[in-house]
């Protein structure tokens, strides 16, 4: 996922996919997650909606912490790390896709086996995606969101991690 071919950082817009990638992984193992659970246990429609929004920034900051901590940081600035790196993204990703499963007639009610709920929360992943891009790539053009966890991304020969640039020439993050 972090592809750097020939010693040269990703586009500004290939390390927002990246990083926007990475936020829907960890916002669709917690929506599907967060719905089974719910289902399960009969819970309400709001509580249905917080469980999947709260499991989503669980796995979405587990999904970042795991490779900062393997870098060697303790756990207390991993934490920080991760939570610099994917909080506006997640919260994005959650905001627009839980806005179209309310704006779907009959999709928060659908159960786990109705097709509505599935292709809902599948076409709502996609649209949360194609929104969330362009908000990491104004972070990360910045210095901030995922543009922070490059710090701790080991490229070989390089002693300084590249990040991208507007203009596509790498410079050290930071």
């Amino acid at each position: 996922m972090h592809d750097h071919a020939h010693g040269e950082a990703p586009t500004l817009t290939r390390q927002a996919v990246q990083a926007t990638l990475h936020c829907l992984t960890g916002c669709a193992i917690g929506e599907v997650l967060g719905m089974v659970i719910a289902t399960a246990l009969g819970l309400g429609d709001a509580a249905s909606i917080g469980l999947a929004i709260v499991l989503a920034f669980v796995f979405g900051y587990a999904l970042t912490l795991r490779p900062v901590l393997r870098s060697g940081i303790g756990f207390r600035r991993a934490t920080r790390v991760a939570l610099a790196a994917d909080t506006v993204s997640i919260a994005t990703m959650e905001v627009v896709d839980n806005a179209f499963i309310l704006l779907v007639p009959g999709a928060i009610a659908a159960g786990l086996a109705d097709g509505l709920f599935w292709w809902s929360l599948a076409l709502s992943l996609v649209i949360a995606f194609v929104l969330t891009v362009p908000v990491n790539r104004w972070l990360i053009a910045r210095g901030r969101g995922h543009a922070v966890v490059h710090e701790f991304h080991h490229h070989p020969g390089h002693s300084t991690p590249l990040c991208a640039r507007e203009d596509s020439n790498p410079r050290p993050c930071g």
